[in-house]
């Protein structure tokens, strides 16, 4: 974006008016503030019960009868949070750490009008949620902008309600852009980070460009003290609008699954293919049965353009392939011993990619796994999303072989947390036959932990 000195005045893009920079931010706020709600959530945590002194002395029990307590309490938490109206209807988009698990939702208008929200919709994977207020009269709403355009050093802005301070507004510049693998290197993630001011109560609120248009969703900072240190990422608007979409419309999103693992290109591996480096997503392994598969994509393709969109990692081709419509045939252009190709692939199910997946475990390993219930993860002292439990072993499959049983919990393979039963079944769906590999398991019978090798088949 060119700027003309001394008019203090940005050069217009095609189409588009030039924007005053001496009045820009006043303008940004006065459009969006309106449609920028402060959000107030009710929960309920779940507390370990303090011991009293000589609570689990026997002794002291035997001669003064002391009251066994309940081992855990519930206690009432708020949290707050900022989110945007997108529609006249009252639907608001904010994170999904701001109001999931919560229940009861005020939302806080900036005219002072009090609603209470109902969840419509969450996505963890992309930390977005959408809640909505209903009322006779219709809502002002943000207009969103294409973040694909956002170009590094661009103005930006945010507003908020940070610490609860309402309507605040913070100005800065976009420092940096396609920061992947913050939170959860699994996750589809793209941040935008800027340092326009953003804090605790900022989350779901947007970031706007000079023009008004929401480009991101502002979602967490990167601090060693808590507050603002002049990092904060935001969701891109283009993820969050799909994103958004489909909760309204579904309740949930559900990915296009291709049955590939892919790690970024690297000059080390392009010197060890004989090949001359280029950026892209190195193909490590191909799903039997996937669509991926079906199309002819082999181990060591490198995918370099999706939907004529060029690819410059693999976190860059999994957001990709997770945003295009189901059942959707796909163009990508992949390099094979350097020679570039063309295929066509189409966007597979989720739920084909359950069976498929599944499949691959018992094949593989000769067993089948679920997730933990709430009741297990609270006597192994985990998180139900941390592993799986075994729930049925073949007599002589791998696992038998290894002295597994039904009921022991498996939380890692080859130093790679298990995390949910689907990204388990992923995990294995992609190991190489006669592949060892390493578990670390949780024996169901004892409550002791270890490692145990086990060849596939």
């Amino acid at each position: 974006m060119s700027v003309a000195l001394p008019g203090l005045t940005f050069g217009a893009e095609r189409g588009k008016s030039p924007v005053e920079l001496s009045t820009a931010i006043i303008q940004v706020a006065k459009k969006n503030i309106p449609s920028v709600v402060h959000i107030e959530v009710t929960g309920q945590q779940e507390m370990a019960t303090p011991s009293l002194p000589f609570n689990d002395d026997p002794l002291f029990r035997r001669f003064f009868g002391a009251p066994q307590s309940p081992r855990k309490f519930k206690r009432e938490t708020k949290g707050l949070g900022t989110g945007m109206i997108i529609d006249s209807q009252g639907h608001i988009l904010t994170n999904y750490h701001v109001v999931g698990g919560a229940n009861k939702i005020d939302v806080l208008l900036s005219n002072g009008n009090t609603f209470q929200a109902k969840l419509i919709g969450t996505d963890p994977k992309t930390d977005l949620a959408v809640i909505r207020i209903t009322a006779k009269e219709q809502f002002p709403s943000v207009a969103f902008g294409d973040s694909d355009k956002v170009e590094v050093g661009e103005w930006v802005v945010a507003i908020g309600h940070p610490r609860g301070l309402d309507q605040t507004v913070t100005q800065g510049i976009i420092s940096a852009k396609h920061r992947r693998g913050i939170t959860d290197p699994t996750g589809y993630q793209d941040f935008l980070q800027t340092d326009a001011a953003i804090n605790p109560g900022n989350s779901g609120g947007p970031l706007l460009n000079l023009r008004g248009d929401v480009i991101g969703v502002n979602t967490i900072i990167v601090s060693g003290s808590g507050g603002f240190e002049g990092i904060g990422l935001a969701i891109p608007s283009n993820i969050a609008q799909h994103v958004a979409k489909l909760l309204i419309s579904q309740g949930k999103v559900e990915r296009g699954w291709l049955g590939i693992s892919a790690q970024d290109m690297t000059p080390v591996m392009a010197k060890n293919l004989a090949i001359e480096f280029k950026k892209g997503a190195l193909i490590g392994d191909v799903v039997k049965g996937s669509p991926a598969e079906k199309a002819g994509i082999r181990k060591n393709d490198i995918v370099v353009a999706f939907q004529g969109k060029d690819i410059t990692d693999a976190a860059m081709l999994r957001n990709e392939i997770s945003m295009s419509p189901i059942g959707k045939d796909v163009r990508m252009a992949t390099l094979r011993a350097g020679k570039r190709q063309d295929i066509v692939v189409r966007i597979g199910d989720p739920k084909d990619a359950a069976r498929v997946l599944s499949a691959s475990v018992r094949e593989r390993l000769g067993a089948e796994v679920r997730q933990l219930t709430q009741k297990e993860a609270e006597k192994y002292r985990m998180n139900v999303n941390d592993c799986v439990v075994i729930t049925s072993v073949e007599q002589k499959g791998p696992l038998a072989k290894a002295g597994f049983e039904v009921g022991d919990v498996i939380l890692e393979v080859n130093g790679q947390a298990v995390g949910s039963a689907d990204n388990f079944v992923q995990l294995v769906a992609l190991l190489r036959p006669n592949q060892r590999i390493t578990l670390l398991a949780l024996d169901h019978s004892t409550g002791n932990t270890g490692y145990v090798t086990v060849t596939v088949r």
